[in-house]
């Protein structure tokens, strides 16, 4: 056989959180283990009755079985451009500063390829997304891995990037809430970001896919509208429907800032693959100039049920966020009882755990051994970077009392 000689871009790619899992999951399973999936945050509950109604009537509409141009996703771009209007009060041109994508993954793997040349720096969350790494790595971009540690609220320090690096470095990438930590981050710090970025010359990205998987009354810790608007020097904020900010509430002229959504979380159509970015102009069309040469669009019956999810009712968002916050509450009040004290998260579908002796650093044996005795399945924190060691991540897409037997297991594997 012809031995091929593959890019060295290819190396860092090798290893995988999910697909990791993924692999240790079969050998569960092919060794008779019923295996509860708590590894992969894909929401087990169902887009809304209108939006696949939406999509439904598109199939038998002949108009929509051809390619999908640019042009031919105007209806989309309007609607994602009116609700972040609605949402954030925020103007948005749907012309040039929205752009349709196959989930926000495609728009932060892909970016890099417009901001880096060969040897420039990203500066990424550690621990943070993989795909985030992943498209500097394709893009033969460095990493500065930016730690998240919990004595900062698991945000990072720009203060500790050193000059040298920020010297090199073309991009910046946040991502509130945070997966894997659940983080939050309020406005203030969203404007020392934009600032930061302003002054060294950075394209600041943010990762938004959790907008609404947050919990509680915004008086309960302090993050809401509200006190966004008494506590920020800057412009007023109007009162707006979400809890967490837009980095675009911190860059209202968008100078420097691309935002990415995706309806996986908020409208639970992860399979339909539909999200987009939205922010400025240069980078937007940046990012549509490598998106040209990769692909077209979705199917436009997706993109009718995208905007059916986004101009239609509500009540469904609202039904999830309850939800998680039930399963939440349940599999916290469990591995308390167990003796595995871990904080309530605000936001997102995930608890991050710091894990307890003798597996605090060793978080990939911790989750393989654990699947293979007891068919629980979790990520670990190794998997999200360096700073993720010691921790492992649950994702909260079961029904409580599946929950709880996941915690039952998991004490008879740790005691």
């Amino acid at each position: 056989m012809t031995n091929i000689q593959f890019a060295k871009r290819l190396q860092p790619l090798k290893s995988n959180v999910f697909a990791d899992m993924d692999r240790a999951k079969a050998v569960a399973l092919a060794a008779g283990r019923e295996v509860i999936d708590l590894s992969l945050g894909s929401s087990d509950l169902p887009a809304e009755a209108h939006v696949i109604e939406a999509i439904a009537q598109s199939l038998s509409d002949r108009s929509t079985h051809g390619y999908l141009l640019f042009n031919g996703t105007l209806g989309f771009r309007e609607a994602a451009a009116n609700w972040y209007e609605q949402k954030f009060g925020i103007k948005v041109d749907p012309q040039t500063e929205v752009l349709p994508l196959i989930g926000s993954q495609e728009g932060t793997a892909h970016l890099p390829l417009a901001l880096l040349n060969p040897g420039d720096f990203a500066l990424l969350l550690d621990p943070g997304y993989p795909s985030h790494a992943g498209g500097v790595y394709l893009a033969s971009g460095q990493i500065y891995p930016m730690p998240l540690l919990a004595e900062n609220g698991f945000l990072p320090v720009f203060a500790d990037i050193p000059a040298p690096v920020l010297a090199q470095s073309r991009m910046m990438v946040l991502s509130y809430p945070h997966n894997p930590t659940s983080a939050i981050a309020p406005l203030s710090f969203f404007q020392e970001a934009v600032a930061f970025c302003q002054q060294h010359n950075l394209a600041l990205v943010h990762d938004f896919p959790y907008v609404d998987l947050v919990f509680g009354e915004t008086g309960d810790w302090g993050l809401g509208t509200r006190d966004w608007v008494m506590n920020s020097s800057q412009s007023p904020i109007p009162n707006t429907q979400s809890l967490v900010p837009s980095i675009l509430q911190a860059d209202p002229d968008k100078s420097i800032s691309i935002e990415f959504f995706t309806l996986s979380k908020s409208y639970n159509m992860g399979g339909f693959r539909i999200g987009y970015a939205i922010g400025n102009a240069q980078l937007i069309n940046a990012l549509r100039q490598v998106k040209a040469a990769v692909d077209f669009n979705q199917y436009r019956g997706i993109l009718n049920g995208a905007i059916a999810a986004l101009t239609g009712p509500q009540a469904g968002v609202k039904s999830a966020v309850a939800t998680f916050q039930e399963r939440r509450d349940a599999f916290i009040s469990a591995l308390h009882r167990i003796g595995w004290n871990v904080p309530t998260p605000k936001a997102t579908m995930y608890i991050w755990a710091k894990l307890p002796s003798p597996w605090s650093q060793n978080s990939i044996e911790f989750c393989t051994q654990l699947v293979k005795q007891t068919g629980v399945a979790v990520s670990p924190g190794a998997g999200f970077g360096k700073c993720g060691e010691g921790y492992v991540r649950f994702a909260l897409v079961h029904e409580p009392p599946l929950l709880e037997t996941a915690v039952e297991r998991i004490a008879q594997f740790l005691h």
